[in-house]
């Protein structure tokens, strides 16, 4: 059997019971992760100008802008929701570094309400086929080389999970992932200069996702071979370093979407380990900002291109200290914490953690990719001499050291507090009690209506 009619035979034919509950405890996560940083997120810089804009160009009311009201096309809807999502950067991620669940969650949802509502249990399903197809799509920090991995391979897990909300067949469902192939595209750069691309990004790939699915019903073709063709997926984007194989082995099995990672911090995922062991640090030393002199931290490569660099105060500065280890192991110094409130942009542009961050050095070093993802060794040099030295392997959230339960309900609650369109306590409670029983929920839309201020 071809390994793209794995992916669709995945995608067509798993049902709720096949879903380990190991499984649907993480996809549980994901949804209260995404509920959350719709809220907090949902006035952040580009969002309402992205609001009004497709409030103005109109269209057909299929589906609701959250927080704000109103419906427009059902594809415009999850654009606008997913870049809501996404604005705090604080959803969640799996390495090397695509966000799955800001398109997933919001392209499913505008999907459930053009197709007239479904229950809670088909839409868990839903979804958690589209997060396992985006996962297994998923390559490696060497094949995307720059490309931002959201672009690349989220789209395919929406793809998949609008095609089953909207009952297509599994020809049509084929089709879909394969126009959805032609759709990859977004690149890292957006994310070293600090614009306001990296949330559109997964507003692009949410409306790609439902565009596609429903080009596909319509009788649109893709590529057939989209995957292992000899211009398909893993030539192009996988610089043939996998095989298809490689990507279905053990489907419906082993779930790779159990490798998903969820922020501790409200800033690039790459950033959580250095702010934790500054954290610890200052606590265990029982050190002031004052008391340091310079600090030293070694990454691999990758980290160093991504958030290495010495940190400015660019046009969006939210998003310049959001992927800077400089300005987030600065903040937590200063602050003894690192929350949603220390990113807002008037406190950076004060200057206090952009100058303290002059004090930190990041380095790159080859030799730390043999130890995984997150690596870093960070050297904190004190004003009397002292040196105190921290390593860490796996950074807080990711496989290995996972987030407690209590750390989900801290960053939902953060969500909340930070929120500048409150949606109110009853209506947070009732979303953190639905999620936890989303298969006994009757209509997902319920969450739609939740979801507004």
């Amino acid at each position: 059997m071809k390994n793209e009619e794995k992916l669709i035979d995945f995608a067509c034919r798993t049902r709720f019971e096949d879903i380990p509950e190991a499984v649907l405890s993480t996809v549980k996560d994901q949804f209260l992760t995404i509920a959350g940083t719709t809220v907090a997120g949902a006035a952040e810089d580009g969002c309402e100008e992205a609001v009004r804009f497709y409030r103005e160009l109109g269209g057909k009311e299929e589906a609701t802008i959250l927080i704000y009201r109103g419906k427009i096309p059902a594809h415009d809807a999850a654009f606008v929701n997913a870049a809501m999502a996404r604005a705090l950067d604080l959803c969640d991620s799996i390495a090397p570094g695509p966000h799955i669940g800001a398109a997933l969650i919001m392209g499913s949802l505008a999907a459930a309400e053009l197709a007239g509502g479904m229950n809670g249990r088909d839409f868990f399903t839903a979804i958690t086929i589209g997060n396992e197809v985006a996962a297994r799509m998923n390559l490696s920090e060497e094949a995307y080389n720059g490309f931002d991995p959201t672009g690349i391979c989220v789209v395919f897990g929406v793809a998949s999970a609008v095609s089953r909300i909207l009952g297509l067949s599994r020809q049509e469902t084929w089709n879909a992932l394969a126009l959805a192939f032609n759709r990859c595209g977004g690149s890292f750069q957006s994310h070293i200069d600090g614009s306001l691309g990296v949330r559109f990004v997964q507003g692009w790939v949410a409306q790609a996702g439902i565009l596609c699915t429903r080009l596909a019903s319509k009788g649109i073709t893709g590529p057939r071979n989209f995957l292992e063709g000899i211009y398909g997926y893993l030539h192009l984007y996988g610089k043939d370093l996998f095989t298809g194989d490689q990507i279905t082995d053990g489907l419906g099995e082993q779930y790779r979407l159990q490798d998903m990672v969820y922020k501790k911090y409200p800033s690039c995922a790459l950033t959580q380990g250095p702010t934790e062991t500054i954290l610890r640090v200052m606590a265990e030393e029982r050190l002031s900002a004052d008391d340091i002199d310079r600090i030293l931290i070694t990454v691999p490569p990758y980290t160093h291109k991504l958030v290495g660099h010495e940190f400015e105060v660019g046009d969006n500065p939210r998003v310049n200290a959001q992927f800077s280890i400089r300005y987030c192991v600065a903040n937590a110094m200063i602050m003894g914490d690192s929350r949603l409130e220390h990113f807002e942009p008037d406190l950076i542009r004060d200057g206090k953690a952009a100058e303290l961050s002059k004090r930190i050095t990041v380095i790159p070093d080859k030799a730390l990719e043999k130890r995984g993802h997150t690596p870093m060794d960070m050297r904190v040099l004190h004003r009397d001499g002292r040196e105190f030295f921290r390593q860490l392997d796996i950074g807080p959230g990711f496989p290995g050291n996972a987030l407690t339960p209590d750390d989900h309900k801290k960053r939902f609650q953060d969500c909340l507090d930070f929120a500048k369109k409150p949606i109110g306590k009853e209506n947070a409670a009732q979303i953190a009690s639905m999620i936890e029983d989303l298969d006994k929920v009757d209509d997902v839309r319920r969450f739609v209506q939740l979801l507004l201020t």
